[in-house]
């Protein structure tokens, strides 16, 4: 019998024999599963931070801030210089003017809805051309603010997670008392945990001059070098440009580093735990066949063969605990929405995603605990001195 008939034959005669082993089996089915459902939900926490961020806008989505400032709310912008952007190349231009908007991003505290804890609130002045250049935004309950009211639409993941943020309520924030007229949706990006004002108002309540940023709409990606060498030759701006998509994704750099760190840290510490079941499992296997493997071993099957069938049955149910942790983290966890702080120190509200690329990560994180699992119980059944097995020693 050649060596891959004698593969087929031990490893079948293996699995027809795993119902016996029921319990046993279940160690490193049930271990390894544990080990996958955390790993996979805590890398889809970080996955799902990442994608909130990084669709925030387009490509030809210009932020300027002053020269210096990381953030838009670090940033300031003087009108004058605001002003001079108008007929910069490169700029969006429609029947409304030019595609410019300043806008101004501070935070305030909100209790939040779950345990009426104060949390940093993103509040948002902005102009109509913030509506017409963010083009995704929809409002979905209520109505759209009025200009020159104070009135204030939120974000319906910020709805969610704020108390007051229901259509009809006055809130007191940043000194004035607004009036909630509607919920907004932005494609899942994380203007839906803002809350949006009139700029003008939101500005003169909290005495600032001019603007925190401008966001620019530009005729097409292509044109971002002509815009940016435009601000660079006029001596009146310190201004820096950034594609909108750049500055949301090195925002989320950090965050998603340090949850992606800790979930592969926790999968580590279970994957050992795995690992020591699946060892013992498979060495409790192995000892409680070791005459039938002696004995196989008598009649002519190599030692190569017992090995692979071994691993075989090792790889099998460590696929299938992947597979079953995988699933318990895709139906418990995909899609539930939870919080961080962003980058601005205020709160982002996003979605886990569990992705099928973390399915597939998982699945092959089970596979390399499987491996390691049954290589060395299958390198000591195959070793194992015949005479020795045979009298049951």
């Amino acid at each position: 019998m050649n060596g891959i008939n004698q593969v087929f034959s031990i490893t079948w005669m293996n699995l027809r024999n795993l119902p016996a082993r029921f319990g046993a089996s279940m160690v490193i089915v049930v271990g390894i599963a544990g080990v996958v459902a955390v790993l996979v939900a805590l890398l889809s926490m970080a996955r799902g931070f990442e994608a909130t961020l990084q669709k925030t806008g387009d490509p030809g989505r210009i932020l300027l801030l002053r020269g210096g400032s990381n953030t838009e709310m670090a940033s300031s912008i003087c009108t004058s210089c605001f002003a001079a952007l108008f007929d910069k190349p490169g700029v969006l231009r429609t029947e409304q003017g030019a595609m410019i908007a300043g806008e101004t991003y501070v935070i305030a505290n909100i209790a939040k809805r779950a345990n009426n804890s104060e949390a940093n609130m993103p509040l948002r002045g902005v102009q109509p051309n913030s509506f017409l250049i963010r083009n995704e935004v929809k409002i979905v309950e209520g109505r759209n603010l009025e200009f020159g009211k104070f009135e204030l639409i939120a974000g319906v993941k910020a709805a969610d997670q704020f108390k007051g943020l229901d259509v009809g309520n006055r809130l007191r924030i940043r000194g004035a008392d607004w009036e909630v007229v509607g919920l907004f949706a932005s494609n899942g990006n994380i203007h839906e945990s803002e809350t949006w004002v009139d700029q003008t108002l939101l500005a003169g309540n909290i005495n600032r001059i001019g603007y925190g940023a401008a966001l620019v709409q530009l005729e097409s990606p292509q044109d971002f070098d002509v815009f940016q060498q435009a601000l660079k030759d006029d001596v009146r701006l310190e201004l820096e440009a950034i594609k909108v998509t750049k500055y949301y994704s090195e925002a989320s750099k950090g965050i998603t580093s340090l949850i992606t760190g800790f979930g592969y840290g926790v999968g580590i510490i279970m994957a050992i735990g795995a690992i020591f079941g699946a060892l013992n499992t498979m060495y409790s296997a192995v000892s409680t066949r070791g005459i039938e493997i002696a004995t196989l071993r008598a009649l002519g099957f190599g030692p190569v063969p017992i090995v692979i069938s071994v691993m075989v049955e090792a790889l099998l149910l460590s696929m299938l605990g992947g597979a079953i942790g995988a699933s318990i983290a895709y139906v418990f966890f995909n899609g539930y929405t939870a919080s961080t702080m962003g980058g601005t120190f205020s709160q982002v509200s996003f979605d886990f995603a569990v992705t099928g690329e973390l399915i597939a990560r998982g699945i092959i994180w089970s596979c390399v605990l499987g491996t390691v699992g049954g290589l060395f119980p299958s390198i000591s059944a195959a070793r194992q001195p015949i005479t020795v097995a045979l009298r049951g020693m």
